[in-house]
């Protein structure tokens, strides 16, 4: 059995997970690395990672670089002496970090590879309407999510689950991974493979802001599969014309019906129990949404104080 030193690198609570689940599994992690803190907020205070936050409190090293190929970063990671590197939703290694370990850098990845490599698998399984998705643990090399993997497990997607739903799913799935992944390369016995050259490889663009845009006059299933992909973050937006009113929404959470109907596509038919939009094949009805500078809320509490015009539309 090898003797392993981990250096664990990771920044969100998706990270957390793992991390915590090699301490329970008794690992030693003689280090952690993770993004610097940062001002956020409306006050601006400083916020430090999930990661950061849990490894401070289980008394482990932290390590914060701005820069990766910064010769004194360099130093205190070699100084760890560790043998092997895992790395959970961190950004990309230079070659002088993820070759340093004897035993190697592997990664976690929240897709079944080679599919969805990049910035937002999670969302993007959602958005392209799979029915299954997983997780992967792979060796990094140079490029993006390209590495040997060493194993994979798959997971159903539910037909209303939302991207904050499949994360919590895959967090964990993906920890118990991780473990099998060490436990494996602790007896030495880690056998890899290639992953496959296709052409029709779907990739998970980082996602900004024109992307979280609703198209109206896409289908019922495209629009209803972009919200659930993009709650509870970043969220789906779409503007709303009502009476004088031109507001820049967030919806969070729908329903979809699949009727013919002869309704413009993006008009509003709101009622004391309801509120739904024409698309062209059925209604999305709005559940939860979000009206600029207030609070996200449930549509039946929104129509208690707001009302809905006839010619109020979406585009």
């Amino acid at each position: 059995m090898r003797d392993l030193r981990i250096v664990f690198m990771g920044t969100p609570d998706f990270a957390v997970a793992t991390l915590k689940a090699l301490l329970d599994a008794k690992y030693t992690v003689v280090g952690v690395i993770t993004a610097p803190d940062r001002p956020a907020g409306r006050g601006r205070k400083v916020h430090q990672s999930a990661v950061k936050q849990f490894a401070v409190t289980n008394n482990l090293t932290v390590l914060q670089p701005t820069n990766l190929k910064k010769e004194s970063f360099i130093e205190e990671l070699r100084a760890l002496n560790a043998n092997l590197q895992i790395v959970v939703a961190f950004r990309m290694l230079p070659k002088v970090v993820w070759q340093m370990p004897a035993y190697g850098t592997f990664n976690l990845h929240a897709s079944l590879l080679p599919n969805y490599r990049g910035a937002a698998p999670i969302n993007w399984a959602i958005i392209n309407g799979e029915t299954k998705t997983g997780v992967t643990t792979f060796f990094i090399d140079e490029k993006i999510d390209t590495g040997a993997m060493i194993f994979q497990e798959e997971v159903a997607i539910d037909p209303d689950e939302n991207a904050g739903a499949l994360h919590d799913k895959l967090m964990n799935l993906g920890s118990g991974l991780v473990v099998k992944t060490v436990q494996h390369i602790e007896k030495d016995d880690v056998t890899t493979t290639i992953q496959p050259q296709q052409d029709d490889i779907k990739t998970a663009y980082k996602i900004h802001k024109e992307t979280c845009e609703i198209d109206w006059t896409a289908s019922l299933d495209d629009i209803y599969n972009k919200i659930r992909g993009l709650s509870p973050y970043p969220a789906s937006w779409t503007t709303l014309y009502n009476g004088e009113e031109t507001l820049s929404i967030k919806i969070y959470e729908v329903a979809k019906v699949k009727e013919s109907h002869s309704d413009a596509v993006g008009c509003i038919i709101s009622s004391k129990k309801e509120t739904k939009v024409a698309v062209k094949d059925g209604y999305i009805y709005l559940k939860v949404i979000q009206l600029p500078g207030k609070r996200k809320m449930e549509i039946s509490a929104l129509l208690n104080g707001y009302k809905f015009e006839k010619d109020a539309k979406v585009v």
